[in-house]
């Protein structure tokens, strides 16, 4: 579950940190963006507004398949280093009314994203 927040973290920092067109999306600031949804992606109940912001601004930044791409192998990453129910994590896109267009699972082949 804690992978999961973590990947989530990334793709909302992505958005909030806005990268450079023509620049590719990092990890880093995928985590920084998601940040705030590590308390609930470790303890349940409901994402906070800030979890829910910065989701959907990691969301805006994840145009090309390149960034999807990215934005996979760190939620990936971060799964694995973290205990966060898959359930937890897979439920926050919807819980904040954002599609993040990829499925959030640990079982995604990241390179056949598109």
């Amino acid at each position: 579950m804690k992978g999961v927040a973590v990947v989530f973290v990334v793709v909302l920092a992505v958005v909030s940190l806005a990268a450079t067109p023509g620049e590719a999306v990092s990890c880093g600031e995928l985590q920084s963006a998601l940040a705030p949804c590590l308390s609930y992606l470790t303890g349940g109940g409901e994402p906070s507004e800030s979890c829910c912001g910065g989701l959907r601004s990691a969301s805006g930044s994840i145009q090309s398949t390149p960034d999807r791409q990215t934005a996979c192998y760190c939620m990936k990453s971060a799964a694995s280093t973290y205990n966060v129910p898959t359930d937890t994590a897979a439920s926050l896109p919807g819980k904040c009314g954002v599609s993040v267009g990829m499925t959030v699972s640990p079982n995604v082949d990241c390179s056949q994203i598109s």
